[in-house]
């Protein structure tokens, strides 16, 4: 497990890029469902374009949609951000699907490459189907305020952005263009560039309006570091299925059978992250649980014999909680310590599990072991108490818990001499005879 912190730890490093000169502009790629690891991915590539006072920032978008609470967090963070916000749906063949055509019109500027659409934003219940009755009137006439809104607020053609969402149409690039959908349509990112350079833009609708000067700008990648990619993977809609079902009968498996440890562990963390992926957990709340739950699982494991399952779930619990709140913008990254992460799950892997290792051993040991090792048998001493046939005994010092050998009683303050043990109790023999007969 500790190899493991170790291995994540590295491959967490080589994800994270040094601070770049001002002046640079910085690019992105986006291209899988919308979900939380995607709303915290474009915040935090936003605030290190912000933070290293970048020309612009390029979206490089292609989705087939996603969840609405992630898609709100995304058009929101796009419309509060300080430097201009190009969205590219690109390469060709790409599409701005659903919650693509939200964050599309949110930029500053939205662009199509060749072959692409944009549209289908009508809203569908997760699992894909169709929502019916009230609740459909009451999402697609929220769903068609809000980008009604954002079209207004970006200058572009608020009635066909509500027909999108209202009639789910779709339209290419060029058609996007006539339309007053989108602003350009380029053939890749040196096109966009050469075409968007000294553009004039309002970050604002009653802010200045500045001119962008992007052409010669150093290009600065950042994209999905290794966090985000694992998270992004396990937040598939098929892989949250399969951790809810599992986990709920790992868990089903422990009610049953009690005290096999494993399955409710692993139960557990299946099931927070099957709720992640599916949207009611996000990754701050998830990550916290997580670590929560890696802190009970190694204090247990140093108590309770759990096969080494509650350790081994522990150092999982504290890796995953760690990706957790890594990947999470909320997080400042310059506060979050991927060698705190890495560090500390070895660190405590080594610690739980020398402890772990040295207490079982303890637990393997015959009872007579610990005595021998005090060599008292064949020692003498002298009855503390009566000892008729239990009592206890003064040998070297040391207060045991002894018994009179045969049966006999042995009074107190009497000579004895230790034969033999049975656990912690010493078996003596009374010596007096000895020393009258040595008088």
């Amino acid at each position: 497990m500790v190899l493991i912190a170790l291995g994540i730890g590295s491959a967490l490093l080589s994800g994270c890029g040094s601070d770049n000169p001002p002046g640079g502009l910085h690019v992105s790629e986006m291209a899988q469902e919308i979900g939380p690891v995607s709303a915290n991915f474009v915040s935090r590539a936003l605030d290190r374009a912000e933070r290293q006072d970048a020309v612009a920032w390029i979206l490089m978008l292609d989705t087939p949609g996603g969840l609405i609470t992630s898609t709100d967090d995304i058009v929101q963070r796009i419309l509060a951000a300080e430097i201009p916000v190009i969205v590219f749906v690109s390469p060709a063949g790409a599409r701005a699907a659903s919650a693509g055509t939200f964050i599309t019109l949110a930029g500053h500027v939205a662009a199509m490459a060749p072959n692409t659409q944009i549209g289908a934003a009508h809203p569908i219940a997760g699992s894909g189907e169709d929502i019916e009755g009230d609740l459909n009137d009451k999402v697609t006439n929220d769903a068609a305020a809000d980008i009604r809104g954002i079209a207004k607020h970006r200058g572009r053609n608020e009635e066909w952005a509500e027909q999108a969402v209202r009639e789910s149409v779709s339209i290419t690039g060029d058609e996007a263009v006539e339309l007053n959908v989108v602003d350009v349509v380029a053939a890749d990112l040196n096109d966009l560039i050469a075409q968007l350079d000294g553009r004039s833009i309002q970050l604002e609708p009653d802010g200045e309006r500045i001119t962008l000067e992007i052409a010669g700008a150093p290009i600065v990648e950042t994209n999905y570091n290794f966090a985000e990619s694992v998270l992004d993977v396990i937040a598939d809609p098929n892989i949250a299925f399969l951790f809810t079902s599992i986990g709920s009968l790992l868990l089903l498996i422990e009610a049953f059978s009690p005290g096999l440890v494993g399955p409710g562990v692993f139960g557990v963390i299946m099931l927070i992250f099957g709720f992640f992926a599916l949207g009611p957990l996000d990754t701050n709340p998830a990550g916290i649980a997580l670590l929560v739950l890696a802190i009970i699982l190694l204090v247990a494991e140093v108590f309770v014999a759990g096969f080494g399952f509650l350790g081994i779930g522990g150092i999982i619990a504290l890796i995953l909680g760690g990706l957790l709140l890594i990947g999470d913008a909320s997080v400042d990254a310059e506060k979050v310590s991927i060698w705190a992460l890495v560090v500390g799950a070895g660190l405590v892997g080594l610690v739980v599990f020398g402890l772990g290792t040295l207490i079982a051993v303890d637990r393997r040991k015959p009872k007579w072991s610990f005595q021998a090792s005090h060599g008292i048998v064949g020692k003498a001493g002298h009855a503390h108490s009566p000892l008729s046939p239990g009592g206890t005994v003064m040998v070297e010092a040391e207060l045991w818990s002894a018994r009179a050998a045969a049966g006999v009683e042995i009074a107190e303050g009497d000579s004895i001499r230790v034969i033999g043990m049975e656990g912690l109790t010493a078996i003596v023999e009374s010596s007096e005879d000895e020393e009258d007969d040595d008088e």
